[in-house]
């Protein structure tokens, strides 16, 4: 079975928000609720400095704090590495929010339960879409989704060619690489 994995490169990254827009509107969420935040780094010394946008989304880590803390076994890893929610068996406990070192589950306002990224290339598969929603948004081509063991993929190759690093080295093995 594939391992997925998503990169994202900084460098390109405009902060349009477009990516965060595209996954909201694929997932039903509210205005208030997103599946992709933003963070702002300084990079650089003084006089020369920049702004660089980081956009922050589940790294579906494959040992998952949130996975680790939930009461009912709600959040699972799946058979292709993806951190998964079942809604019918969270309770709305929080336990995985206060657990995600990237801060970036979501409690569902409709349905009180917690849900987050799913890389929903892969559950659209059977529909027909081609590409998560925030990669096929991407202006600017700074997103790359693929499996993460063929070495013949677009992404493994953009790795590669990068060096790209997954956010927080290996502190949680995560799936989401970025270029910086």
């Amino acid at each position: 079975m594939a391992r997925y994995g998503m990169l994202i490169n900084t460098k390109k990254c405009i902060g349009c928000y477009a990516c965060r827009v595209a996954c909201q509107r694929q997932n039903d969420l509210l205005p208030t609720q997103d599946f992709i935040r933003y963070e702002e780094h300084e990079t650089g010394t003084y006089p020369n400095v920049s702004i660089e946008t980081v956009p922050l989304q589940c790294m579906h880590c494959e040992d998952a704090p949130c996975v680790a803390v939930c009461p009912t076994g709600a959040a699972y890893i799946g058979a292709d590495g993806i951190v998964g929610v079942d809604e019918g068996r969270c309770i709305g406990c929080k336990y995985c929010m206060a657990a995600c070192p990237y801060q970036v589950r979501v409690h569902n306002e409709k349905t009180g339960t917690v849900d987050k990224c799913r890389f929903c290339t892969v559950s659209a598969e059977t529909s027909g879409t081609k590409m998560c929603s925030c990669v096929e948004a991407c202006l600017t081509n700074a997103r790359i989704f693929g499996d993460l063991d063929d070495p013949e993929s677009d992404i493994s190759k953009a790795i590669a060619e990068t060096n790209a690093q997954p956010i927080a080295g290996d502190l949680t093995k995560s799936k989401v690489f970025y270029v910086r």
